[in-house]
């Protein structure tokens, strides 16, 4: 009986194991693209783009003094946990008439953090809101061009998402001002979009090997 528990467990325990983990990787090895050749940033402010970054894309409104704790929820539980990998960044998208609310949010988030991957791009109203229309979401941006919803655009400009969030169906985006939303589900998203490019890494490596 001694022996059959052994036998178990130093060989059967690791094919489930396996198994187990082969699964979840084909189940969940890629992020759902839900809008393909989104356009880039460079089209509202030429100083940013959205080319070869995997992007957390917010448009925090005229009003950046009001909705900075967004900004803050964002800082601590996605941006501070990921900004170490150098192809990752932050895009927030503001009207040109904010501008000079843009400085005083990055000395706040500066003391919380390095604040070196956090972009502002600025715009005029109507270009900042015919680049939002082209995500083809169904969310909408208010009166001041805000929405408390953020978007994961990978390196190729592609907006991801969910498409069988257990509460939403599709889900385009995800709400900086619920810190559940941010801990439980964008976070694992963003885990999978950047464990989904390492492997494509080490498999262009391991090729270039061979």
């Amino acid at each position: 009986m001694k022996k059959t528990f052994v036998l178990v467990v130093l060989f059967i325990f690791p094919l489930v194991a396996y198994l187990f983990f082969a699964s979840g990787v084909n189940n969940f090895g890629k992020l759902p693209t839900l809008t393909e050749n989104v356009p880039d940033i460079s089209q509202v402010d030429s100083s940013v783009t959205l080319d070869g970054k995997i992007t957390i894309l917010g448009f925090l409104g005229s009003d950046v003094e009001g909705k900075k704790g967004n900004a803050f929820n964002l800082n601590q539980k996605i941006y501070k946990r990921f900004s170490e990998f150098q192809d990752f960044q932050m895009v927030m998208v503001v009207p040109e008439e904010s501008r000079n609310q843009i400085e005083p949010l990055r000395e706040e988030l500066s003391e919380l953090s390095d604040d070196q991957r956090w972009n502002f791009a600025l715009g005029s109203n109507e270009a900042i809101l015919a680049f939002f229309q082209e995500l083809k979401t169904d969310i909408t941006l208010d009166a001041d061009l805000y929405t408390p919803y953020v978007f994961i655009i990978d390196k190729d400009r592609n907006l991801r998402g969910r498409n069988d969030d257990e509460d939403e169906g599709v889900k385009f985006g995800f709400n900086t001002t619920s810190v559940a939303e941010l801990n439980n589900k964008m976070e694992d998203d963003v885990k999978i979009i950047l464990a989904e490019y390492r492997l494509a890494l080490k498999k262009n490596n391991a090729d270039r090997i061979k």
